[in-house]
């Protein structure tokens, strides 16, 4: 389910947005198939402004995810669908347990497509895609706001992450 804010949101001049959930898998099949390296998809993670992000995240992601980035309540319950509400991004949630490449993914792509990729396929995710909507530089400013906002022992944890660590 789409978060209310993103249900009416208008696409952005110099943006399309794909309505369609059949026109938006075939643009994410064309984009895997179009043989990107993982270099160059994953080049955008790491690099953003928290400046920008901080402004993206409120008008992109606070609806669903809270302005404090505190999530929704009960985020660790199921929706009646299966999928759980919104997580929080602070650090009493989960978001800094995953690499950049994920979180990245996990924004451009939508939580569904950005699991299947990596084969998991028996996790409902609500997380709409943002690649129509958002550039990359965009979605790694607002990760960067995101990862801002940790404590310098959580912000080093999910370092070591990137690193395979």
């Amino acid at each position: 389910m789409l978060c209310p804010d993103l249900k009416r949101r208008k696409a952005m001049p110099g943006r399309i947005f794909v309505a369609g959930g059949g026109a938006l898998a075939l643009g994410i099949a064309a984009w895997l198939l179009a043989g990107m390296s993982d270099a160059t998809r994953t080049a955008a993670p790491g690099m953003g402004n928290i400046a920008d992000g901080k402004r993206l995240y409120g008008e992109y992601c606070a609806s669903c995810h809270g302005a404090n980035l505190e999530g929704a309540p009960n985020w660790q319950t199921p929706n009646p669908d299966g999928t759980l509400p919104a997580p929080p991004h602070d650090a009493t949630g989960h978001t800094w347990h995953h690499d950049d490449t994920l979180l990245f993914e996990y924004i451009r792509l939508g939580g569904q497509a950005a699991l299947a990729a990596r084969g998991l396929t028996d996790f409902r995710s609500g997380m709409p895609p943002f690649g129509e909507i958002l550039t990359d530089a965009e979605i790694s400013s607002i990760l960067a706001y995101i990862k801002s906002t940790w404590p310098s022992r959580i912000r080093e944890s999910q370092a070591r992450r990137n690193r395979g660590g």
